[in-house]
């Protein structure tokens, strides 16, 4: 479970299991750390409040090698957030009763019946903690004109409080809802990126989609361009060789100078408290399952900061490979 190559993170741990994490690797020495940053990003992403799910985790995060005088030695990172707030008994159905939309019976396959299911395991999006306090860590390594921000662009197809209220209403029903993050990427020096399968938009789709229910990833005008004639699509290079608001911002994958604008879309979480039809694997028959578990109703306000985190992420890499970071 890794992402990058010159700046790497691993993710470990299991939903219900003691604890969840990340090794991050490459990180250039002498870098301090901000711990009051780390604290309020791992509060933006945190369960307990809001739209979120009611499961209460602190998320304080424990620094145990990599560090020394507050500051980074050159060595691995690991990092460490205790899980304080598991229900294992919530999820005693499975493997029997694999609940709709979740990867409980792909994995139950795969390890031989050796997977931990609680709560989603290593698929849960309680990992995604690992990737927000490693990305933390990454923000003074960047440029500080280099602008990450990732916002709530839509639930359920609705914006501002009209979204927020279909929302609630989903919760109220005991269902869920779509919803879409807006990331927008400013600042990059023209020609960031690397060839091929390094480049900015393939590298940042590949890391993008491997957020927990991720389903589609949009660059600019995405699928509209489909619709589109080249002439209306091109943009054009005026003076000082500046394009065009509203321009592509990456070409051949690399950065235009253009504000590169990225839209995620999620499903709704699969874990609704209505009841839902399953398979059982003891009794050979299709019958009803009710999860007691604790569930997001709408995804993109908690993983907001997990698209921001992944981005940040990806560009360090990016950075490191094309030698745009001072070490």
């Amino acid at each position: 479970m890794d992402l990058g190559d010159e700046i790497k993170v691993t993710l470990f741990g299991e939903s219900h299991g003691p604890a969840v994490g990340a090794l991050l690797e490459g990180m250039p020495s002498g870098i301090s750390l901000d711990y009051e940053q780390l604290v309020l990003d791992m509060v933006s992403r945190r369960p307990g409040s809001g739209l979120a799910s009611r499961r209460k985790e602190t998320d304080e995060v424990e620094i145990l090698s990599g560090v020394h005088k507050d500051k980074t030695t050159g060595m691995p990172i690991l990092l460490l957030i205790r899980n304080q707030d598991a229900r294992s008994s919530d999820y005693s159905f499975l493997p029997n009763q694999p609940r709709p939309g979740h990867a409980d019976h792909p994995i139950d396959v795969k390890t031989a019946g050796m997977a931990d299911l609680r709560g989603g395991g290593s698929f849960s999006a309680r990992l995604t903690a690992g990737l927000v306090a490693a990305s933390s860590l990454c923000r003074d390594i960047l440029p500080t004109d280099w602008k990450i921000k990732a916002t709530v662009g839509a639930l359920g197809g609705l914006e501002g409080e009209d979204g927020t209220a279909l929302a609630e209403q989903a919760r109220s029903e005991q269902d869920s809802l779509g919803s879409r993050v807006d990331l927008s990427i400013s600042g990059l020096p023209v020609g960031f990126g690397e060839p091929w399968f390094d480049g900015l938009e393939p590298a940042l789709a590949r890391g993008l989609m491997s957020i927990p229910a991720a389903r589609a990833v949009e660059f600019g005008r995405g699928v509209e361009a489909g619709k589109m004639r080249g002439s209306e699509h091109n943009d054009l290079w005026q003076e000082g060789m500046k394009l065009t608001e509203g321009a592509d911002g990456a070409l051949g994958g690399m950065a235009s100078g253009a504000p590169l604008l990225v839209r995620i879309t999620f499903k709704p979480p699969s874990g609704i408290s209505l009841p839902q039809k399953t398979f059982n694997q003891t009794t050979g028959m299709l019958e009803e399952l009710v999860i007691k578990g604790r569930h997001d109703p709408v995804i993109a306000p908690r993983a907001a900061p997990v698209v921001e985190a992944v981005a940040r992420l990806i560009l360090s890499d990016l950075a490191k490979q094309g030698g745009y970071l001072d070490e």
